[in-house]
């Protein structure tokens, strides 16, 4: 059975960089590990001058969103409906868990010292000395996008972890959707943040169907993997990641051609 300590050499082993800034996508189930053991491992791995982010998404925190819906199945009667809509909690950065990314993103996210996003769908927590810089300003109209922590990770050259979860998971291809020229299609998003106030905003059509066809055609495939307690395990970086998910998106996805 791993152990913390073997998970770090299989990171360093894998490619993680110390001192740099690592976005995690994780799944622990099987490994053995508590969360706080591979949190542990992870922030050894980048060591004291790294940062460690993982998403912290809360789509249920929405009553347009497919997790809301699926939440409400059974409930028929419009009454019923409102009355799980007003019992929603808002968004609060602070307290709101993000059971919808798994244990190791919860676990971050509680972690004496960590910083969270703004966003009440969408948000990232992360730990460790650019974790402020990274994570402010995040446009509550903005999911993914270039007024996202996702582009100023890409500015600072980030690594990708997949860590045991496969590249539909990979939520940095949707920063390439926001990228691609014609802009893509938007819809309406809503969502329940301070007081129980409801918001509605523009944003675009998130689509991650073909992540993961994108993904295994990655060109000259990724920097690190392996096979950790019996999954594979990814390590990407992400300007390269980015780039070449847009070229393959631009060559199908509604004809577009890249942006700038």
């Amino acid at each position: 059975m791993p152990d913390g300590a073997g998970l770090v050499r299989f990171l360093h082993g894998l490619g993680v960089r110390r001192g740099g800034v690592l976005l995690v996508h994780a799944s622990l189930s099987g490994t053995g590990l508590a969360p706080a053991e591979v949190r542990d491992a992870l922030l050894d791995a980048v060591g004291p001058r790294g940062t460690l982010i993982t998403p912290a998404f809360t789509p249920e925190n929405s009553d347009t969103s497919d997790r809301h819906r699926a939440l409400t199945v059974g409930l028929t009667e419009k009454w019923q409906v409102a009355a799980y809509r007003a019992g929603m909690p808002p968004f609060d950065p602070d307290v709101t868990p993000c059971p919808a990314v798994g244990a190791l993103a919860d676990c971050v996210r509680t972690t004496p010292g960590a910083v969270r996003s703004a966003h009440p769908q969408t948000s990232f927590a992360a730990i460790g000395p650019r974790s402020r810089d990274l994570l402010a300003g995040h446009d509550p109209h903005c999911h993914l996008g270039e007024r996202s922590p996702l582009a100023r990770l890409y500015a600072a050259n980030a690594q990708i972890l997949l860590f045991r979860v496969g590249f539909e998971a990979c939520s940095a291809f949707h920063l390439a959707e926001y990228r691609t020229a014609p802009p893509p299609p938007t819809r309406t998003y809503r969502c329940v943040v301070g007081e129980g106030e409801w918001i509605a905003y523009e944003d675009i059509v998130l689509d991650d169907s073909d992540f993961a066809s994108i993904g295994v055609a990655l060109p000259g495939g990724p920097q690190g993997e392996g096979d950790f307690a019996g999954k594979t395990v990814t390590l990407l970086e992400m300007r390269d990641t980015v780039d070449a998910a847009l070229r393959q998106m631009s060559g199908y996805r509604r004809g577009t051609a890249p942006s700038g």
